[in-house]
């Protein structure tokens, strides 16, 4: 009769230890590291139910095209008694992939019994794939013990032993098997719990960002016929997944446009996240909109979701969308026709289901033509232009949007709120507001905080003294051409775009450096014809 054989010095340890794993990698290591380290145990091996992914070097992979899962090896451990330098740690092997119900762990995962053969028979029973290899290494037993919990398999754990498995012995084992099905759960549930816990910190941070910026301009306010247009063409696309490009000078309420498109559509109970591509670092932009994995560059302290991942199921809103850099436009649109991505220092792709808005203050059309944007990346982003009008176009609207500012305005400093009498709301209209709604919003917030009486004090700028300049008479200025003029004006565009590196917007470009407003400068450029080379 085979002697009684102890398969660990102190099974009751590996229990013990098994419920304090937190991870499921050190957890199936630990198991096949515990089981191997007998002399006697010559191979441990622990299989677990994975989706039917990248199975194209599979050689199994004809048995399991109905399955959605599959058997992956995800631990071993055990040494030859032939080549003793010689460690079955790897598991990258042929049986690295076991469709359910081939062979004899397959058979194992597909019913859930155990298969036990306390002594193997000589030969080998025909189950056994490999029957020199068990005459070469002296196996007598074999133990594959299903591992589940609440009536799932979540895998199987395989025991080959160079002497017969008493009794005993195979009843620690199904006891190890149970406790171990346990514990990946738990380990799989702490992992998921720290995804989500992640996951949660960055939404809050986004939320607190939102929450600074939220109330710019209140809702959707006005009852002019421009307006009107506008809610018209939010009802159509909303509905849909359509990409929309939302255009408009600064100021105008692009970002309200947005968030009435996501509350109006489908994804309205997912997140809304918003990304102002003008005030990301160039060599952040990947980081930001991607994620990257720990340790992939310097300062990369862990894991981080990029946003494109954290708006899943719901909808990203690009803000200044003109200010991508082109190396990265590619990758943009990747992600945009195909809904695939990777972080930086990652080789893993992962999907997205993201519906996404843009909006920019520039001449895109106008930017593709001239090479400073992917014409591809342009067309895909226009699929629903919707044009915001500038608030001069809207100025019936202008006394409604003062009255919602002087109440959001009178709230932060703790002021009752003053009426706006019918002087001051016609005066309101008569000036241009170049600033537009953000503009007239911080008119009205000025107002309030100087006011000291019910009188309501609004300061607009002087228009009459840019109307009417004092022209000085210089004498001894050569007189020139209309075509001089103009080829000053060229040289003088060039100048500046050559000092912006081609920059048209946003700081140090030069519609700054000029004076002018990006729109302006973009369309002078276009009107003069002028060629100037793509930033690289």
């Amino acid at each position: 009769m085979a002697s009684l054989f102890p398969l660990l010095d102190d099974p009751k340890r590996l229990l013990l230890d098994l419920a304090l794993q937190h991870s499921v990698a050190e957890l199936l290591k630990l198991i096949v590291e515990r089981l191997s380290s007998s002399e006697q145990v010559a191979l441990a091996r622990i299989w677990l139910a994975e989706p039917t992914t990248q199975c194209t070097e599979c050689r199994s992979a004809e048995l399991c095209q109905s399955q959605t899962e599959c058997l992956q090896l995800v631990a071993s451990g055990g040494r030859s008694a032939v080549s003793p330098h010689a460690e079955w740690t790897a598991t990258d092997g042929d049986f690295r992939r076991m469709p359910f119900g081939a062979r004899k762990v397959g058979r194992i995962a597909a019913s859930g019994i155990a298969l036990e053969e306390p002594q193997l028979s000589d030969p080998p029973p025909n189950w056994i794939a490999r029957p020199d290899w068990v005459r070469a290494e002296g196996i007598q037993g074999f133990a594959g013990q299903p591992l589940i919990h609440r009536g799932k398999v979540l895998g199987v754990l395989a025991v080959f032993v160079r002497q017969p498995i008493a009794s005993e012995c195979m009843g620690w084992l199904r006891m190890i098997a149970d406790h171990a099905a346990a514990a990946i759960a738990m380990a799989r549930a702490f992992a998921e719990i720290e995804t989500l816990r992640k996951k949660l910190e960055l939404e809050n941070e986004y939320l607190r960002e939102e929450l600074k910026g939220s109330g710019a301009f209140g809702e959707l306010i006005g009852q002019s016929p421009a307006l009107e247009a506008v809610s018209r063409q939010i009802d159509l696309v909303a509905p849909t997944d359509a990409t929309v490009l939302i255009l408009g000078e600064s100021g105008t309420g692009k970002e309200l446009v947005a968030r009435e498109i996501h509350r109006r559509s489908k994804r309205a109970d997912r997140p809304l996240i918003k990304v102002n591509c003008a005030a990301i670092p160039r060599e952040l932009y990947e980081s930001e909109f991607f994620g990257h994995a720990k340790g992939s560059f310097t300062g990369a302290l862990r894991d981080r979701v990029g946003r494109f991942e954290l708006a899943e199921g719901g909808t990203l809103f690009l803000d200044e969308v003109g200010e991508i850099p082109l190396e990265l436009q590619a990758k943009l649109l990747r992600v945009l026709q195909e809904g695939e991505l990777e972080r930086v220092g990652e080789e893993q792709t992962r999907h997205v289901n993201v519906r996404l808005i843009a909006a920019t203050n520039r001449d895109l059309r106008a930017e593709a033509e001239a090479a400073r944007f992917r014409q591809d990346l342009y067309y895909r982003l226009s699929v629903f232009p919707v044009e915001v009008p500038a608030l001069r176009r809207r100025k019936e609207d202008i006394p409604l949007l003062a009255d919602h500012f002087l109440e959001l305005a009178a709230r932060r400093v703790g002021r009752s709120k003053s009426s706006l009498t019918l002087a001051a709301a016609q005066r309101l209209q008569q000036y241009d507001w170049p600033g537009n709604v953000r503009e007239l919003q911080h008119v009205i917030e000025r107002a309030v905080i100087t006011s000291t009486g019910v009188r309501l004090n609004i300061e607009l700028p002087d228009t009459s003294v840019a109307a009417s300049p004092v022209v000085e008479v210089v004498k001894d200025v050569s007189i020139r051409t209309d075509a001089q003029i103009r080829q000053l004006e060229v040289d003088n565009i060039v100048a500046a775009l050559q000092a912006a590196n081609g920059k048209v917007s946003g700081v140090g470009g030069a519609a700054e450096l000029l004076g002018l407003k990006p729109t302006t400068l973009a369309s002078r450029i276009k009107k003069l014809g002028i060629q100037f080379p793509a930033r690289r």
